[in-house]
């Protein structure tokens, strides 16, 4: 049965990247993006972008496209790379997903919850009017509106509290009722290999500690410095991105470049746990290898 599409995961820095472009080399394929922050263009350096020369000695495609005023979603997400799997299709060039987003790989293997869009006048006013009020007093407003989404979230879950109250405001139906319908994702019941790349636990660490330095030596900083120029949301996608946050800290004079990038270091390493524990309870049939074996497993599966 011949493989329609290769997927690799793994937690940040685990060298997904490099592998997907050497498969995508090997195979005349085209690296597709399936990280939620490489889609941002105003995020090259802090979400470890391909660099122009290596998004130009092979194709890619979904990186750096949308502006971080955008509220980009897996379901947007999914969205835009069907349309794209067909054109690849037709071109014969093998589709080579690589990112560190699981639920953008469940839009492609499973599907998403048919959601309805909220309007952009309604989030804005909603956000505008609760911008002050305590994550608690969020959560006891949705409990009002909402009692079965109230009892499933943290209560200081705040972006989860207010995407609910936003699903209900829009639409006098609670989160719940969208949940249980799925539309087939793009690639669901095609043959896949799917690798979930997975280093050692204190490599990996070492390996974040010493890639945020190198991001910060390659101009982080300044990307941040921009970034904050533009006065955005605070709760947009881009401006909670790992770093992000210490960064500006730093830049507002609240702490010292030393703590900004620690804090930065442990968000992400935080992440990387969090994706680890999402591949072993979320992504049944993907097989875990070590970075120093993917090429040569996925050789072998791919028949090169």
């Amino acid at each position: 049965m011949t493989i329609r599409a290769v997927l690799i995961a793994g937690p940040t820095a685990s060298g997904k990247s490099a592998l997907a472009m050497a498969l995508a080399r090997r195979f005349g394929g085209t690296v597709i993006n399936a990280d939620s922050m490489q889609v941002y263009r105003d995020l090259r350096v802090l979400s470890a972008r391909p660099s122009a020369a290596e998004e130009a000695s092979v194709p890619h495609r979904l990186y750096g496209h949308v502006d971080g005023a955008e509220n980009y979603s897996a379901m947007r997400y999914a969205a835009e790379i069907g349309p794209l799997l067909g054109e690849l299709a037709q071109s014969a060039s093998l589709p080579v997903l690589v990112g560190g987003s699981g639920l953008y790989f469940k839009a492609l293997t499973e599907g998403l919850s048919d959601m309805p869009p909220v309007p952009e006048a309604l989030r804005a006013e909603f956000r505008e009017r609760v911008a002050g009020l305590e994550t608690q007093a969020l959560h006891e407003e949705l409990s009002q509106r909402d009692p079965e989404m109230a009892a499933r979230l943290r209560t200081s879950d705040r972006l989860r509290i207010m995407r609910a109250l936003e699903i209900v405001l829009a639409t006098g139906r609670s989160l719940a009722s969208f949940q249980g319908a799925r539309r087939p994702g793009p690639l669901s019941g095609l043959p896949l290999l799917r690798l979930f790349v997975m280093p050692e636990r204190e490599a990996l660490r070492a390996r974040i500690d010493q890639r945020f330095e190198a991001m910060m030596a390659g101009g982080a900083l300044e990307e941040v410095a921009a970034l904050r120029a533009r006065r955005l949301d605070p709760l947009l996608p881009v401006m909670r991105a790992h770093g992000v946050p210490g960064l500006i800290a730093h830049l507002d004079g609240d702490c010292s470049l030393k703590e900004a990038v620690a804090r930065g270091q442990a968000d992400t390493r935080a992440y990387a746990k969090r994706q680890v524990t999402w591949f072993r309870h979320q992504m049944q049939g993907w097989e875990a290898v070590a970075p120093e074996d993917a090429l040569a497993l996925a050789l072998a599966r791919l028949g090169g």
